[in-house]
């Protein structure tokens, strides 16, 4: 599958996107998020940890939006990482 990350979530991850092997059946969007948060575990200097990032963070599976954390995600997917942004 393959993550993108913007804003905030880019910054604590240390790159805008990344490729994630998932073998086995389809994870829960949850359980991605956690396996983010354990490959990215030291964010850059002046960061916040990505798991902080990802709790509060909205996401999309295949452009549409996936509020409920027990969604399938295929190893064919793509899942952008949307955290809070501001501004108007």
């Amino acid at each position: 599958m393959l993550v993108r990350y913007f804003a905030a979530a880019r910054a604590a991850a240390g790159t805008d996107s990344e490729s994630l092997p998932l073998e086995g059946p389809a994870p829960a969007r949850r359980e991605v998020e956690e396996l983010l948060a354990r490959r990215h575990p030291h964010p850059p200097p002046g960061q916040p940890p990505l798991a902080e990032v990802l709790a509060r963070s909205s996401y999309l599976l295949d452009g549409v939006a996936c509020p409920d954390p027990h969604t399938p995600v295929h190893d064919d997917a793509v899942l952008d990482v949307l955290p809070p942004f501001s501004g108007g």
